[in-house]
């Protein structure tokens, strides 16, 4: 028999059943509203869950705090060097974000500290004057992105600044190789470079830092928790600062980045213009093509995405090559295709391509989601938008509006809408603000499709419905802080038990934390 983990006062108070109970009436319900997500049995079974990944949360932060930290500070004369090259002023937030930063940093704990923000919110710019406060104390920094064409782009965003500073960067991914590869290296473990940007590649064998001091990973959804501890073993106490460009909305903050202190950026840089948002009919397709061809005669850039490269079953999803075939009989060479399924140096030549202006229509799936920059893009067509969720919808409309010039998104659907795609794309075409976006989209459609867990490494849950038990993620985050407080070894009988709850969910690793003391 499993021992009681949960506060009795608390059971009571909630109307929960025992652990037992609540099974038996999931198994055999009395009758059908037994089952329903929002009674006792179902609610207890997910607030124990909801417990047990609080507390695991807990427990890695506590040991991280543990951990001994190496405090690195100036006196910010590499920063004010940084910001004097900027184009424009930093927003409030980032002011704030690098002020909690650079306090993180001076003292003699490891910091990992998230940082989100909406599309085009200056995460870079927030990271590199991170990185300036390292390298002012003689040490070095690493940004790691999960593709080759977002560790290009934060280079181009990063080395005219850090020129202008006088910081040293370089770059390595899968494409350097030989001589190049091989003075990287060296220059990377004399202390030559202060800021290497690259891919996974950073945390291989043969890469040695002279001194790391920051770890910054970018869309750290994209990468399993043991690559960013790979990154942070390359050098001494190396503090982490963790980048993702997916407004996460309050609750699922809580509940995947407990471990972590969190910076927001809730406002776009100046001189950004909005974006004219609109919804058409598939039924008005000749009108849509017409318009891009007006775009392009314009010199404007056009991104054309479709939701799948293969013709489906079903044969009424556009699929990415034929919708290719049929916009290239328009626009001849202007048009390219990229998808998920070709090979990374293919994608990657599509997008410098497109980047360059040789080519300026670019249909593609959503591989282009998360991070490409290409200011003189301003047209967004988004075919089968029903199918898209609202924060796909929202990264993907991010990729436009970088210039200065004024940018349009069209969001293509197939009538007649359902009441959810309906709500949907009102939320689109009323608002830019990310942080909203994905408070509807958690409301609308539940965690796991917000945060992308269904493709990334991230912990869904079994039994919690954030959308239905999200209200109780606040009582087991207290009640999980209260007990590491009184009882950080989980000693004492409740303890024990909720060693029980912490196998149960699998969340075993974080028992051994404190066997590793």
């Amino acid at each position: 028999m499993l021992p009681e983990w949960q506060d009795e006062p608390w059971l009571q108070r909630s109307g929960f059943p025992s652990f037992a109970e609540a099974l038996t009436t999931l198994h055999r319900p009395a009758e059908p509203a037994d089952i329903q997500p929002d009674q006792s049995a179902w609610s207890r079974l997910a607030y124990d869950e909801l417990l047990a990944g609080q507390l695991a949360l807990a427990l890695v932060r506590a040991h991280q705090r543990s951990l001994p930290g190496r405090g690195s500070s100036g006196e910010g004369l590499l920063r004010a060097k940084v910001i004097a090259a900027l184009p424009y002023s930093l927003t409030p937030s980032q002011v704030r974000a690098v002020d909690d930063i650079v306090a993180d940093l001076a003292r003699p704990h490891r910091m990992v500290r998230l940082l989100h923000g909406d599309v085009g919110s200056g995460k870079t710019v927030v990271a590199l004057l991170a990185s300036a406060t390292v390298i002012e104390a003689g040490r070095q920094a690493a940004l790691m992105a999960p593709t080759e064409i977002l560790a290009r782009q934060h280079l181009a965003t990063i080395a005219p600044l850090a020129e202008k500073a006088g910081l040293r960067v370089a770059i390595l991914t899968g494409r350097e190789r030989g001589r190049e590869r091989g003075e990287t290296l060296e220059r990377l473990a004399l202390g030559e470079i202060d800021l290497l940007v690259g891919t996974h590649a950073l945390f291989q064998d043969e890469v040695a830092f002279h001194d790391l001091a920051l770890a910054i990973v970018d869309e750290q959804h994209r990468f399993g928790v043991h690559q960013r501890l790979a990154l942070a073993r390359k050098g001494q106490a190396v503090d982490m600062l963790v980048l993702t460009a997916t407004p996460i909305p309050r609750t699922l903050v809580l509940t995947y980045f407990g471990d972590m202190e969190i910076s927001e950026l809730r406002e776009k840089p100046a001189g950004r213009l909005p974006i004219d948002t609109r919804t058409i009919a598939l039924s008005r397709l000749d009108e849509v093509v017409a318009a891009v061809g007006r775009a392009l005669a314009d010199g404007q850039s056009v991104y054309w995405v479709c939701p799948l490269v293969e013709e489906s079953e079903t044969g009424d999803l556009a699929a990415a090559e034929q919708r290719f075939a049929d916009l290239k009989q328009h626009f001849g060479d202007l048009a390219d295709l990229v998808h998920g399924r070709m090979k990374g140096s293919k994608k990657d030549r599509a997008m410098e391509r497109f980047a360059s202006g040789e080519t300026r229509l670019l249909v593609a799936t959503t591989v282009i989601e998360v991070g490409v920059d290409v200011p003189a893009a301003t047209v967004m067509v988004i075919e089968h938008a029903e199918r898209f969720g609202l924060s796909q919808l929202h990264q993907l409309r991010g990729r436009i509006g970088r210039g200065r010039e004024r940018s349009t998104c069209l969001l293509l659907y197939k009538a007649p809408l359902g009441e959810t795609a309906k709500a949907r794309l009102a939320i689109m075409r009323d608002t830019e603000d990310g942080f909203r976006i994905a408070e509807e989209d958690l409301r609308l459609r539940g965690e796991g499709d917000v945060l992308g867990t269904r493709q990334s490494g991230m912990p869904g849950f079994r039994l919690a419905l954030i959308e239905v038990h999200g209200k109780l993620i606040g009582a087991a985050r207290d009640d999980a802080a209260l007990v590491l407080n009184r009882d950080p070894e989980l000693a004492s009988p409740r303890g024990q038990a909720l060693r029980h709850l912490l196998y149960l969910f699998e969340r075993d690793e974080a028992i051994r934390l404190i066997r590793a003391g």
